[in-house]
This record gives structure tokens, sequence and C-alpha cells, in this order.
């Protein structure tokens, strides 16, 4: 359910290296990250409600970060990195709560749009017409006939089991609906390309509040998974996810983004109201927004993780979805290795998309010789993408460790710096640690000859999944 496989209509576009695709066309590819290219001597800078804070307040903020278990230029090169990549600011003053799983999540959510009184922007991935989905529409419908203007983007593919109706009774009711690359072409607006979708999930409240991170709108999400009886319905499996919920000044940073996609796009013009109100600091995390697009040169989140394992000093630690390393991805994680970096991975024992799961894991050999640990979570599935590295730096978002996350898919990811906010993603990964199997490379090795060539079909087709 959480993955929509291969595009119904692919773009005639081909990665190297997969013969079977060979006279499809070009490729799109992946930039080159050096580690130190970012290297700049300014001083990272943070922003303020109102501009650029000055050298030595940013300082200040910069030094407050640290963990205390060693020097903050730990934080400050991550800092360093990021900015020169990103146009993008470093913000300052804004509340982060970590919500796990679909229970939490939602009912932060419902909170929120409850007491919306301007305006509700949301864009979805999938939004089923089930339990949950219905109570979406329900609570969006009733703001806006209250007043509030909503405004919602969800995928042509993601949504692509949901029935129209589901749409034209939001529509019927004065919400705003726009359709993410329709699958059928005649009803695109700007432009067909099926193959690249809109994989965020974001939901923006009076442009004060806002959400984002792995979680859909679907009734699997429906249980937690961290206690007995996880099961979201009869004989399946809880998901296991992550979301942020944020209100301070970067909360404008992803109503921008929103706003461009319905641009680009061509919706139609959205009603007046006040997207862009004045905000005041809300807490003292320090929260970097990154979208990305396949219209862009290349992803900046691919481009700012890279740049963060290769700038790690002392652990990685990653959960994700759906993994297929990229070779620049995988050198990164070796050499981190390399350099002493504790490197984990908490990965699922099982999932939604098979070819995804074994592409995956036809890598699982050559990480665990470099020395990297592997883990599988049990009795979910997985589905949160968090990345932790040296305390300090964390992110949250939709963004997957594979080919379409970084070349095809729109992504959306919330860079969260400082220890604080590091403890709170560690406790989170430790929890996932401790409901997850290790693999090993003696116990790899031994694998059947089913698994392996499931996994050597799954890896010719990794550039499309």
């Amino acid at each position: 359910m959480g993955r929509v496989m291969a595009p119904l209509m692919p773009r005639v576009r081909l990665c190297a290296g997969a013969a079977v695709l060979a006279l499809l066309g070009a490729c799109s590819s992946f930039p080159r990250i050096v580690p130190d290219m970012a290297r700049s001597a300014r001083a990272p800078q943070i922003d303020g409600t109102r501009g650029p804070l000055s050298a030595a307040r940013s300082k200040a903020i910069l030094d407050g970060l640290g963990d205390g278990a060693g020097p903050t230029d730990v934080l400050k090169r991550h800092l360093a990195l990021e900015q020169a990549i990103s146009d993008s600011p470093l913000l300052g003053g804004n509340k982060v709560e970590l919500l796990l799983d679909g229970p939490s999540t939602y009912r932060a959510m419902f909170a929120a749009i409850e007491a919306a009184r301007d305006h509700i922007n949301m864009e979805t991935y999938i939004l089923e017409d089930d339990e949950v989905g219905k109570r979406f529409a329900d609570a969006l419908i009733a703001r806006q006939r209250q007043g509030v203007q909503v405004n919602l983007i969800h995928d042509g593919v993601g949504t692509l089991g949901t029935p129209a109706e589901f749409f034209t009774r939001l529509s019927d009711a004065g919400i705003k609906v726009l359709e993410f690359n329709p699958v059928n072409p005649l009803s695109a607006k700007a432009g067909w390309d099926v193959n690249q979708r809109d994989h965020r999930k974001l939901l923006v409240v009076d442009g004060r509040t806002a959400f984002l991170g792995g979680i859909n709108i679907s009734s699997v999400y429906s249980s937690g998974s961290f206690s007995r009886g996880n099961k979201a319905r009869p004989g399946g499996s809880g998901w296991r996810d992550t979301d942020l919920q944020i209100d301070g000044p970067v909360v404008a940073e992803l109503q921008k983004l929103f706003l461009e996609t319905w641009a680009r796009q061509q919706g139609e013009p959205l009603p007046a109201r006040n997207y862009f109100p004045t905000l005041v600091p809300q807490g003292k995390e320090v929260v970097h927004a990154i979208g990305s697009s396949p219209d862009d040169p290349y992803s900046l989140i691919y481009a700012t993780l890279i740049s963060a394992i290769d700038a790690a000093r002392r652990e990685v630690l990653l959960t994700n979805a759906y993994f297929v390393p990229d070779p620049q991805l995988r050198s990164a994680l070796k050499a981190a290795v390399g350099r002493g970096v504790d490197v984990k991975l908490v990965l699922p024992a099982r999932t939604d998309s098979a070819l995804v799961f074994h592409a995956g894991r036809s890598y699982y050999d050559e990480l665990l010789s470099a020395g990297v640990r592997l883990f599988e979570r049990r009795d979910v599935v997985l589905h949160a993408k968090t990345a932790l590295i040296d305390g300090v730096w964390s992110t949250v978002g939709s963004t997957n460790l594979d080919w379409r996350s970084f070349l095809h898919n729109q992504e959306l990811n919330a860079v969260v710096l400082g220890a604080e906010f590091g403890q709170r993603m560690r406790a989170s990964f430790e929890a996932d640690l401790a409901q997850s199997d290790e693999v090993t490379l003696a116990q790899w090795q031994r694998r059947s000859v089913d698994l392996r060539v499931k996994e050597m079909f799954a890896r010719l087709w990794q550039y499309w999944l």
C-alpha cells in the first residue's frame, strides 16, 4: 500500500547498466558529492523571524546546540556543508514534536485541523477512501463550511485506487483539489510525465503549524507498532512510521514549497488567504526545510544526506523503508566505517514491495563485509525515513534511500539541528533496534539460492522501483 510500483507508462529513460532496458534511452544520474565541496570561509548563519541573526547571536545558538561530548565544530561542519548546498535558510525559534506512528500523528493533525481559522494546505501521496480517509475528508469539509479555505494536492499514481467520487465530494464542498501528474494525460495541465510523482506528505494549518514525514492517509496506520496486538487489520501488520509537528518560522518555508508545487502543476488560482502570517519564535530548535523535485538539477536532499554522512565523525544511524542504495551512498557508508564511524541501519524484515525489498538486500553482502551493521525490524511494516548523525544532525521526511526518491519523486525532509532533539531521535532509533534482528555476514552468506535469484532479478529494475 505504501508504495505504488513501476509507472503505468514510464518515461523513456534508462539507467546505464540495466541491460534489460538498453533500448529505452538515456539515464538520469546522481550528482557527484565531494566530501569537502562545501567548505566555506564564512561561519554558518541562522535566520530568525526578522531575517539573519548577527554573527555573535548565531554563534551563541550553535554553541548551545552541541552535545557536551565533544567540540561543537562537528555540528558547525554539518551546517557549513548544508548551507553551501541549499539556498533555503537555517531557521531558529521552532518547536518540533516527534510523532511516532499513525495514531499519535493523526490525533495531532485532527486537533490542528479543528483549530484552523484561516486555511489548510494539504499535500499527500496516498489518500485512501477508507475509514481514516473518510475521517480526514469529513474534517476538511467541516472546516471548509466554517469559512476555512482548504487546498489539497494528491498524487495521481498514489491515489490511483481512490474513487473519483471521493475527490468530487471534496470539490463540491468548496475545497480546491489538484491532482499531481494525473495518470490520464488528457487531465494534465503542466505536461505529462507519470513517472514523476509527488511523494511528499505535508499539512500546513494557518501558515503557523506544519506536519511532515512518511505517513500517508490510510487505515494501515490505525494502530501503533510498539505494543502487542499491533495489527492494523485482520491478518495484516501494523505500520511503523515517523512524522514531525513543527511550529515556528520554518513553517513559512514549508508553505512556500506547497504553493510552488501548486503553481508548477498549474492549479487554479487559490483564494486569497493569510498564507504567510507573522511568525514568532515557538521554541529553540534550528530547522532546515529541504524540498526536492525531479525538475531540479539534482536532489538537494540527496546532496545534503551524502554530505552529512561524509562529515560524520562518530555515528550514522539510519532507519528507512525502501533501501536500494546507489554506488555513492554505498561508498559514503563504507567510507564512514573506514574512518571509525559507527554505522547502523534499521531496515524492514517485511514489506509491501517485494522488488524493492530484494533489490536492497542484494547489497547486504557488500555493506556487511565493509563493517556496516544491518538490522531488520520485526513484526511491522517499517515505513519510517529518518537519520541521526553524530547526535546533532537529524532528519525526518518522505525520502527513501532508493533511486526513485532521489531521481523521480518530489520529496520533503526537515533537518533538525542540535543534541536535545538528537536525544529524542536516538531514543526512537533504540526502540526500533530493540525490536529488530541483526543480520550478520556469516548468516547472510548462508541464505538460499532462491533468495539470491530474487535479488539478482530485482536489482535489474532498481532504477524504476
